[in-house]
């Protein structure tokens, strides 16, 4: 192959994707932290999708015009610190062939290197040993290749035989990488889509895949559509889900025909499929012609059919997200965040945020989710806090693409985003705000406690699956079978004689009694302590802990 033009270029993104989308859940197993919410895969599939399908819809025999759609769909739809990398590796790369119809060997090295370029420049603090690693690397070598061989398809092979290599030495680059044992996982995720690259260069099956996680996709995914939706704009109105059973004597299953035959039926299609047993997940008008489908392979072994109109006006109802007076008026200056949980939600509102995104672990938001939350408000200036690291690069993302003044302020933590509203003051410009609201997150301290989905070992600690783990500011400071015990040690670990107000955000696996137990302890180990409780109804985490 001598030559590379948009039709083509098209089907290898389509096809990367795939590749992607096929072992999302194993690179989400490739997260160091052992927490319920390691989600790269998840927020790269998600991002790669949403770059395939602008692709698909604008794809052209110019391969310059093919790119912009990818880095177009893959820049609103980015979602976590991944995506934002993954989009704007792609960015580059499209910005250097916006003008050819077609590349050769060098044009294609060229392009990715590009994209390195673009990619390093958007992350303020580039770390190695991680998915910008593994792309330079890769780059690097593609575009020594190519000064003496003009087959593209040799060039791509070198291309992913060093990103291959540059990957398995990302431990030797970050050492929490080799305590726990893994390769990075958003280089991972990036080599599966180079993967998928090649192997439609070729003409050749997609590479073996890992084991995926159904569930964790359609949590995605479910995410990824009801957000900003109305009622009236559910085009597949029913969410189905069957399992089933591959029995011989029924038609011989191939899982990209099945996808093709389900794929008119609805949207938000995912199939995963083993020797013996076939998930799907799909929006569907006709729920019927889904099972039926199914049973042509085997007996149905699960079937799952919800309304999503009706659950979606329930959450409508429940949760209004904006209030009503956000549509009506333009307002000066609005705060917008993120959290999860709708206790804490309402805490962020009646502090001064204007509106809260529904997100955070697990659920990162991409752009697209950001910018149009803004749009929806309706104000003349905006600050945004992510209260997540693993969004506020789409945040910053988001904020460039707004046609207003906006500023994103960098905070981490629910407790962080607390004091950052509480430090807002709507007489000072964007620019003043960002640096005020900064400075009031910058003395609150940040604990939690969440549950170990794998055995491991970081920092000395040794973790067993399903033992809480105390975090204090982020850090991994015990592993412990009981709750409380892992809640105590984050708060003697935050507190001393200086603390003066602790707030206690209680989710969904605790108690009110047991925030309770908290509240006595600290009374009578820090008796100069104001406690405040919230019912913060968020997942995963029984206690997030603000210390000030």
């Amino acid at each position: 192959m001598k030559s590379l033009d948009g039709i083509k270029f098209a089907e290898m993104v389509q096809m990367g994707a795939h590749h992607l989308y096929q072992n999302a859940g194993y690179v989400d197993s490739l997260n160091v932290f052992p927490v319920p919410d390691g989600d790269t895969g998840t927020n790269m599939n998600l991002s790669m999708t949403s770059g395939a399908d602008e692709t698909k819809l604008h794809a052209s025999a110019h391969i310059g015009k093919t790119a912009q759609a990818l880095s177009k769909g893959l820049l609103m739809g980015a979602r976590g610190n991944s995506g934002v990398i993954l989009s704007q590796l792609f960015r580059g790369f499209g910005k250097a062939i916006e003008k050819n119809s077609e590349i050769d060997a060098k044009g294609l090295a060229n392009a990715f290197q590009a994209g390195v370029d673009t990619a390093y420049k958007a992350v303020m603090k580039p770390v190695e040993g991680t998915i910008l690693t593994v792309a330079r690397e890769a780059a690097a070598k593609g575009v020594e290749v190519a000064e003496t061989e003009d087959n593209l398809i040799a060039v791509m092979e070198a291309f992913i035989e060093e990103a291959r290599a540059s990957l398995d030495r990302t431990p030797d680059l970050l050492p929490v990488l080799k305590e726990v044992g893994v390769v990075d996982s958003g280089g991972q995720g990036l080599l599966f889509v180079y993967e998928g690259f090649l192997a439609s260069m070729k003409g050749e099956p997609l590479p073996a895949r890992n084991e995926s996680s159904l569930d964790d996709l359609i949590n995605a995914e479910h995410h990824r559509v009801q957000d900003f939706m109305d009622t009236s704009a559910i085009e597949f109105g029913y969410c189905t889900e069957i399992m089933v059973r591959l029995e011989d004597g029924k038609e011989p299953f191939d899982e990209e025909q099945f996808r093709q035959e389900l794929n008119p039926m609805g949207d938000s299609l995912l199939v995963i499929s083993d020797e013996e047993v076939a998930k799907v997940h799909i929006h569907s008008e006709t729920p019927g012609a889904v099972l039926e489908a199914g049973q042509k392979y085997g007996s149905l072994i699960k079937i799952k059919v919800d309304n999503m109109r009706e659950q979606h006006s329930a959450i409508v109802n429940e949760t209004s997200k904006t209030p009503a007076k956000a549509k009506q008026q333009k307002i000066p200056y609005a705060i917008v965040t993120i959290a999860m949980g709708e206790g804490v939600a309402n805490l962020l509102r009646s502090i001064g945020a204007s509106y809260v995104i529904e997100g955070g672990q697990t659920m990162n938001p991409s752009t697209e989710d950001i910018v149009k939350a803004v749009q929806e408000i309706g104000a003349e200036r905006v600050l945004i806090l992510p209260n997540n690291k693993n969004i506020i690069m789409a945040a910053e993302q988001a904020a460039e693409l707004l046609e207003i003044e906006a500023a994103v302020v960098p905070t981490k933590t629910i407790p962080q985003g607390m004091a950052a509203i509480l430090a807002f003051n709507p007489e000072e410009s964007v620019a003043n705000n960002k640096n005020y609201m900064a400075e009031g997150f910058a003395h609150v301290k940040t604990g939690q406690v969440t549950f170990a989905v794998r055995d491991t070992s970081i920092d000395g600690v040794e973790i067993r699956k399903d033992d809480y783990m105390a975090l204090a500011e982020g850090k991994i400071i015990l592993s412990t079978s009981e709750m409380m015990d892992a809640a105590k040690q984050v708060l003697d670990n935050l507190m001393d004689e200086d603390s003066e107000i602790v707030t206690i955000i209680f989710g969904e696996d605790a108690t009110a009694e047991q925030a309770e137990q908290l509240q006595s302890f600290i009374e009578e180990n820090y008796e100069d302590a104001e406690v405040e409780i919230v019912d913060g109804k968020q997942s995963l985490y029984p206690f997030i802990l603000s210390v000030e």
